[in-house]
């Protein structure tokens, strides 16, 4: 018989409240460490420079071709061995999240900078632009707008992906609910709660998501 009664607010604040400080946190500076540096490879690729375009298509396609776990994995044991020193699990899924998710979000920037006419970027240029200029000024101000639904529904998948950090012993809001179901006897109650509360979270994004880009369709 399931009894959900163990999860008070002291439950709450004690095992899962400082979990769920750590996976928001992963997820704001996974996105925010992500979009720029895919932003970054995704002018690489357009740039059509061979000794910056080919890196950057080598270091996107080789990411997206390997499953976060393995990546997460790869760096928590790997790195603290070629430095020589421990790193600590938080540090690890800071850092892997934003090398993985920079793969993912310059697909997505790349494809916002291409959708922008190609008048704007002849303009850009004749108005003697340097290819930054033109980027900074007139491509990706249009891009990020164009591209910012698509930003957030990669940010509520990068949401659920913080969960697999409990595989390195992060502290995330899963383990927070794993540790008080262990500790209390409630394994299956608190694994159904931690369903509820990742589904509550990234249906309420989704929700947000789906009323910005009616608003954007709007201004278009």
């Amino acid at each position: 018989m399931l009894d959900f009664s163990f999860f008070t607010w002291e439950v709450f604040r004690g095992y899962v409240l400082n979990g769920m400080y750590f996976s928001f946190a992963l997820t704001a500076v996974a996105t925010l460490g992500g979009i720029f540096f895919g932003t970054l490879l995704a002018m690489m690729r357009l740039s059509g420079i061979p000794f910056l375009a080919w890196p950057a298509t080598v270091y996107v396609n080789g990411m997206r071709s390997i499953p976060l776990l393995m990546v997460l994995l790869w760096f928590f044991l790997l790195v603290p061995i070629l430095i020589g020193r421990p790193i600590g699990a938080e540090m690890s899924a800071v850092v892997t999240f934003i090398a993985f998710e920079a793969a993912y979000f310059s697909e997505i920037m790349r494809a916002g900078i291409q959708s922008i006419p190609r008048g704007q970027v002849y303009a850009g240029q004749a108005m003697g632009m340097t290819y930054g200029q033109n980027m900074k000024l007139v491509i990706l101000p249009q891009a990020f707008r164009n591209m910012l639904p698509i930003l957030l529904t990669q940010t509520i998948i990068l949401f659920q992906d913080t969960s697999l950090v409990y595989i390195i012993t992060a502290h995330d809001m899963l383990h927070g609910f794993t540790v008080a179901g262990s500790n209390l006897s409630r394994t299956r109650e608190s694994y159904i709660l931690a369903a509820v509360f990742y589904f509550v979270i990234c249906f309420s994004l989704s929700a947000l998501v789906k009323r910005l880009n009616k608003k954007i369709a709007i201004i278009r």
